[in-house]
């Protein structure tokens, strides 16, 4: 007996080659969306019957916010709505002559008092014929939902990636707004001033405090090593962030450093932003999970992993508003390019961020009042450091997609001086009204309306991103006489003793 050489294929590995290759693009080629959500993902709420009855003002924010693909979203769903409600239309008319010919089928006395004229027709066609034409309605119909199933995920899709709308406190255009400042200028004239200042990349050599050569060989560019009262710095400037957020009546979360793709996607986090720069690191999966599993990335903040907690879940209104700090890595890709702005810690690639989240009640009075929380708390942390910064009301080219209004708070940084007159970013502060909570499931029953359910708006803020204040810390408290770092007070608690960071013996 000759033996059979065909190789055995498993079910799964038969089905997985089978199976339609991912649609990674929109279904028109001009306008590229983000891929299929798996089926575990949050359902999406978003209001676009807003969006197809106010399109100009959905397409004049897109440009304002300099989205200029997605400015020509509005109008092409206006437009695939309309397709679809013929689809709608068209089905409608073959469901009642399907459900006419159903009954005639099912007993022939149903409609023998009705005088319209298709009912006649059909009382006067034979059985069989009654058959073949309610199969060809049936598949009539079954094209027509394919259709709309169609045009409603591709409404659905370009509906997602539709920015925000705008604050009225938001400026319009590129420039942003100062509206405050944090403690005195350490220079105000620099004409008259005789004092030394150094880098952060020069006094961490100095003083052993930080080694770039080293992460270079073991991680690439865009990575460091804290080392000695560094390392310290980094747990103490932790620690106090915690101390003031949690007096303040935040509680704490230690969130996980890997999400989901479309939980990351969500909160306004895509794997590109509209430069086509990397901004996610995603995890490479194996070959038999590619299309199987759900996508995993490495969280850029811990907003991202602190808003999926409520994710398809419903808070109660006494519940808010819901206060959350958490300590995590965040891992960026977008980095950028080497050069004066990207030298030593300003812009890495992973670093150690202290992140305040809250849900609040569905109100612009509501998440303003967390808003204004988070920036006093911003502030006091600062003040306490001894730093001397600016708050700016942030221009509307410079909010990401899930952002209404952003507040930035920017610290003088010596080694910058040639660069933004010393400015730099150490805080953000972003109301996201119900953008993020939409598209995470997340709901709140108001019951002081009378049960309704409705979607809480979201605030997020940095309480402390330690590399650019450690950073900051090294440059303004350097002495160049005594070739020495002051530490500042409020952060000695946490430094063993350590008040003044000195060289060490070679």
């Amino acid at each position: 007996m000759s033996t059979s050489t065909r190789s055995f294929t498993c079910l799964q590995c038969h089905l997985r080659a089978i199976r339609p290759p991912r649609r990674l693009y929109h279904a028109s080629a001009s306008l590229r969306v983000e891929p299929p959500r798996p089926s575990v993902a949050p359902k999406v709420s978003i209001d676009i019957k807003h969006i197809r009855q106010n399109a100009a003002l959905h397409e004049q924010n897109c440009l304002d916010r300099n989205y200029k693909a997605q400015s020509a979203y509005p109008a092409r769903i206006n437009n695939l709505f309309e397709q679809w409600y013929g689809y709608q239309r068209d089905a409608r008319g073959l469901r009642e002559r399907n459900n006419k010919i159903k009954l005639h089928i099912a007993n022939p006395t149903t409609l023998r008092d009705s005088e319209e004229e298709d009912i006649h027709k059909i009382r006067d066609m034979k059985k069989d014929e009654l058959i073949l034409e309610a199969k060809v309605l049936k598949e009539k119909i079954s094209s027509i939902e394919r259709q709309e199933d169609t045009l409603t995920g591709e409404i659905d899709s370009l509906a997602a990636a539709i920015p925000n709308l705008t604050s009225n406190e938001t400026p319009r255009g590129t420039e942003p707004k100062v509206i405050d400042y944090i403690n005195i200028h350490p220079e105000p004239d620099p004409s008259i001033s005789d004092r030394v200042w150094r880098s952060h990349v020069h006094i961490g050599a100095e003083l052993q405090l930080l080694d770039f050569a080293a992460a270079s060989t073991s991680s690439g560019w865009g990575w460091y090593y804290l080392l000695n009262e560094a390392a310290q710095l980094e747990q103490a400037l932790v620690q106090y962030a915690l101390s003031v957020a949690r007096n303040h009546g935040w509680g704490m979360v230690s969130p996980p450093s890997i999400v989901y793709s479309h939980i990351s996607s969500a909160c306004g986090f895509q794997p590109r932003d509209q430069n086509g720069e990397q901004q996610v690191y995603s995890i490479q999966q194996n070959i038999r999970d590619t299309g199987v599993k759900p996508e995993l990335s490495l969280t850029g903040t811990a907003e991202i992993p602190l808003a999926g907690m409520k994710a398809n879940t419903t808070i109660d209104e006494a519940e808010l508003p819901l206060k959350k700090v958490a300590v995590s890595r965040c891992y960026r890709a977008e980095a950028g390019a080497r050069g004066v702005d990207t030298k030593g810690l300003y812009r890495v690639h992973e670093f150690t961020k202290v992140e305040m989240f809250a849900w609040t009640l569905p109100s612009s009075e509501s998440s303003t009042t967390i808003f204004k929380e988070m920036l006093s708390i911003q502030k006091f942390i600062l003040h306490s450091l001894g730093l001397h910064c600016r708050i700016l009301e942030m221009p509307s080219t410079d909010l990401g997609a899930s952002a209404t209004r952003k507040n930035d708070i920017e610290a003088y940084f010596p080694s910058r001086r040639e660069r933004d007159d010393g400015w730099g970013e150490v805080t953000s502060v972003s109301m996201c009204t119900d953008y993020q909570t939409r598209r995470l499931g997340t709901k709140v029953d108001v019951r002081s309306a009378g049960g309704k359910i409705g979607f809480p708006y979201t605030v997020n803020g940095t309480a402390l991103a330690v590399p650019r204040v450690l950073a900051a810390i090294l440059e303004n408290g350097w002495d160049e006489g005594k070739k020495e770092v002051r530490v500042p007070e409020c952060l000695w608690p946490w430094m063993d003793g350590v008040k003044v960071i000195k060289a060490k013996e070679r």
